[in-house]
């Protein structure tokens, strides 16, 4: 198997073992702590070492990991890639349970903007974070659950009794997509996720318990093509990038600056959380590492005036099948590298001055690169650069490789694009 189909490989496994945001950060973490990163606690204060890698988490579901390549950051700046660890999906809804004649379905929340006619007629599992009281009233305990294997459906209506389907249909989220995980005759009396819940996590029934619980699809992603040469797998967006920018960060050789990635949470619904990039997770961290490192507030904008960022969201390449739909003169390829994000109404970051050194740092790395412009009649979506940038005032610019079928239950890639962002973002860390 060669390399690139090997790295694919990885990030299918990845991906399958983080479905939640939750997860996908826990799975980084241990990564990271694996490779010898150490965990900061925000509430404690920083001691940073020459060398040292750190790591800080907040709420769970979002993480900043980097290295201290300098400890003169106001001279060499920061070099950082930011993704996000959600994906578009149904959160469970509390006092979920809902009976129809025979029929026990779970009331759904939809999160984000998924394709939701793809969740249909597919095996379903439960995964998120458990909270339930701890020895301080203030300070909650908390544990990851996936119940892994299939517990309910959405079905579709038979097409029957439905002769218009294949024109297309307009779905209500609150009564077309719950998803059924059992008959009952019987009255119910009991609460069935939460007795799944203590079942599979130990945890006793008498505790309070509350819970973050996401459907996800039980398929596992796969390579597809006649050579292999395409990645099928739930939650590409945005866990290809996170995967990517992670191992970039744990295999360059990095230069004189210090090296960030950045995972955010709660992109596909706006950021403003304080896990999202609409927060201060990100200056603050910042902050405590110029402090750490012994500097004060102008140290701390001249380090920002010398740092560069790179948003890494995926971006929308050329659909055979709908060729009217992209952009006349700017046509991104799946398998052509990654793609600069380009919009005159600053969705994305991206300027000429961030063009070029994405570009030059894609030639160091000998990778290919495109240039994604959504069509002047056709709005996009936007990511967390310009969001960051709201907070900080750094150099920026919103890159994505290519893919097809963004915010369905599966999504398409190419493998080579995966070795082609992480062979540049390597080369971020390292010129």
């Amino acid at each position: 198997m060669t390399k690139t189909k090997q790295l694919a490989n990885n990030l299918i496994d990845f991906i399958h073992n983080s479905p939640t945001m939750f997860h996908a950060t826990s799975m980084v973490k241990n990564n990271l702590e694996h490779n010898g990163f150490i965990h900061l606690r925000q509430e404690d204060k920083w001691d940073l070492d020459q060398g040292g890698k750190y790591y800080v988490t907040t709420n769970d579901s979002a993480l900043i990991a980097f290295i201290v390549n300098t400890k003169n950051p106001e001279k060499d700046g920061f070099r950082m890639i930011g993704a996000h660890t959600d994906s578009p999906g149904f959160r469970i809804k509390p006092n979920s349970q809902i009976k129809t004649e025979n029929y026990l379905s779970l009331n759904t929340e939809v999160y984000g903007g998924p394709i939701l006619a793809s969740w249909f007629d597919r095996p379903l599992s439960i995964a998120g974070r458990i909270s339930y009281s701890g020895e301080h009233i203030l300070e909650p305990r908390h544990t990851l659950i996936d119940l892994e294997e299939a517990v309910g459906v959405i079905p579709n209506l038979a097409i029957h009794m439905n002769r218009d389907i294949n024109k297309g249909v307009n779905l209500n989220s609150q009564k077309d997509t719950l998803p059924i995980i059992e008959t009952i005759n019987e009255q119910i009396n009991k609460d069935y996720i939460k007795e799944i819940i203590c079942e599979h996590t130990g945890i006793s029934m008498d505790k309070f318990i509350d819970a973050d619980l996401y459907l996800y699809p039980t398929e596992k992603g796969s390579l597809i093509g006649m050579d292999k040469e395409f990645v099928l797998a739930p939650r590409l967006d945005n866990l290809a990038m996170v995967y990517s920018g992670i191992g970039a960060l744990l295999g360059a050789k990095h230069s004189s600056c210090i090296s960030m990635m950045i995972c955010f949470d709660n992109e596909e619904v706006g950021s403003r959380t304080k896990q999202g990039a609409d927060s201060p997770f990100l200056s603050s961290t910042i902050e405590r590492i110029m402090i750490a490192l012994g500097k004060d507030q102008e140290d701390y904008h001249r380090a920002i005036a010398k740092s560069f960022l790179i948003s890494a969201d995926m971006a929308h390449a050329y659909h055979p099948n709908y060729p009217e739909k992209q952009d006349p003169t700017n046509k991104v390829l799946l398998g052509n590298g990654p793609a600069i994000k380009v919009s005159a109404n600053q969705s994305y970051t991206s300027d000429s001055d961030s063009a070029v050194v994405f570009a030059d740092i894609c030639k160091v790395a000998n990778v290919p690169y495109q240039t994604f412009v959504n069509r002047s009649d056709q709005p996009g979506g936007s990511t967390i650069g310009p969001v960051s940038a709201a907070h900080l005032d750094v150099r920026s610019i919103d890159i994505g490789a290519p893919m097809l079928g963004m915010h369905s239950c599966f999504e398409l890639i190419s493998t080579v694009d995966i070795a082609h962002t992480t062979l540049a973002f390597k080369a971020f860390f390292q010129v």
